[in-house]
């Protein structure tokens, strides 16, 4: 009898120590806390891959569309200092390199002797074979480029505004640029068919496109290069990009024409006192010639008149500054 006490004895404690073994070791020992950390840190690590794979593409856009900006700003840095040859183009002219120096010396040697067979000093026949060979081309290739840069941006809206309709109505962008090649007013057409005659020879059409401010560098073009490279990257509406692009260029060129309009009085008025004393001179040396001889026959006349000239350029060149508006 009593060994069988012992025995259930023994065996009710082995059974309660099994039991507390089973149910307060692992809250003793941290196991169950160390379960409950290691289940949240999985479920951390789960979502956090997911909305890594759910962000990867927003990533991968937002890395292209800065590759893209970077790829822009560095040709607009090249495009500071164009070479002669795309001076030309931008000007608008089949001229070529030989034939640009050729036209220059010409026009400097013109000047130099017309110069010299009216008796001018040697010096002065220099100055203006000098101007005449660096000066005048350089202003003539000034003047015809922005020539061809307002033309440009006065149709370059309406081209926007083809391609805007072309991608509503289900064609590709390639050809709605093939429309504006053979239908647009010049210069855009000239520049989009360069444009379609890139992408034929193997060009990328955003490489291509990116191009147009290589020949036009202006505001507007590069505009249009950004959102045809980023959108050929990184996918999107065109048509309401361009639209937007499109209804942002004619808000441009209306405030230009407000600058313009409310700036003509203040550039009147330059034009005015600029060309006044000269006026005053030349009627006074109409009606008192000996009485104004006296500035350019006498020493301290001289003296006076070069002060005065240096003074007035100063004077006009101030006013250009302050009336010169960058828009």
């Amino acid at each position: 009898m009593a060994l069988d006490s012992i025995a259930v004895i023994t065996l009710a404690s082995i059974s309660a120590g099994g039991i507390a073994w089973v149910f307060l070791y692992p809250l003793l020992s941290g196991e169950r806390q160390a379960e409950r950390r290691m289940s949240q840190v999985s479920a951390h690590d789960v979502a956090a891959a997911r909305r890594a794979r759910r962000d990867e593409p927003t990533i991968n856009r937002r890395q292209q569309v800065e590759d893209s900006l970077k790829a822009l700003e560095e040709r607009q840095k090249n495009a500071n200092n164009p070479s002669l040859a795309i001076r030309l183009n931008q000007a608008g002219v089949s001229w070529s390199k030989q034939q640009y120096y050729l036209i220059s010396a010409g026009i400097g040697l013109t000047l130099g002797l017309i110069a010299l067979l009216t008796g001018q000093h040697l010096l002065v026949a220099l100055g203006a074979a000098f101007a005449g060979g660096f000066g005048i081309p350089r202003w003539l290739l000034s003047y015809l480029k922005k020539r061809r840069e307002a033309k440009f941006v006065l149709e370059f809206p309406a081209a926007i505004d083809v391609i805007v309709r072309g991608v509503k109505a289900g064609l590709p962008l390639g050809d709605c640029i093939t429309i504006i090649a053979n239908e647009a007013q010049e210069p855009v057409r000239t520049e989009f068919r360069l444009i379609v005659e890139a992408t034929t020879l193997g060009v990328t059409l955003p490489e291509a496109v990116t191009k147009l401010y290589e020949r036009v560098p202006l505001p507007e073009a590069n505009f249009f290069g950004i959102v045809v490279a980023i959108q050929q990257r990184t996918g999107g509406n065109l048509s309401e990009v361009l639209g937007n692009l499109s209804r942002v260029l004619r808000d441009r060129k209306k405030m230009k024409g407000k600058i313009a309009a409310l700036s003509m009085e203040a550039k009147a008025s330059a034009w005015i006192i600029g060309s006044l004393p000269v006026i005053v001179a030349f009627l006074i040396y109409l009606t008192s010639q000996k009485y104004i001889e006296l500035l350019w026959t006498t020493p301290i006349g001289q003296v006076l008149l070069v002060c005065s000239a240096v003074w007035m350029t100063m004077g006009i060149l101030v006013m250009k500054r302050m009336i010169n508006f960058d828009f």
